[in-house]
């Protein structure tokens, strides 16, 4: 059987590593840091002053009460 596009996607979404820059929780657990949570391609292909401002954008969301950040770490990229 042939997947379709978003099942293909999802299949390749699966597979990736998805971390924080520490390894530490981003939002759960008393060890929380608030950091952007990425493929671990996008760490090591993306300078740290990006990642950074990734980081900063994502704690302002989450203070505000919001799930999800647009930070632009992820905008672009093809999968």
């Amino acid at each position: 059987m042939t997947l379709k596009t978003p099942q293909m996607s999802l299949k390749k979404w699966t597979k990736q590593k998805w971390r924080t820059k520490s390894g530490k929780p981003s939002v759960q657990g008393p060890e929380a840091t608030g950091e952007v949570y990425a493929p671990s391609a996008t760490f090591d292909s993306t300078s740290r002053g990006k990642i950074a401002a990734a980081t900063k954008k994502k704690r302002a969301a989450t203070r505000a009460g919001k799930q999800h950040a647009k930070h632009g770490l992820h905008k672009g990229k093809k999968r």
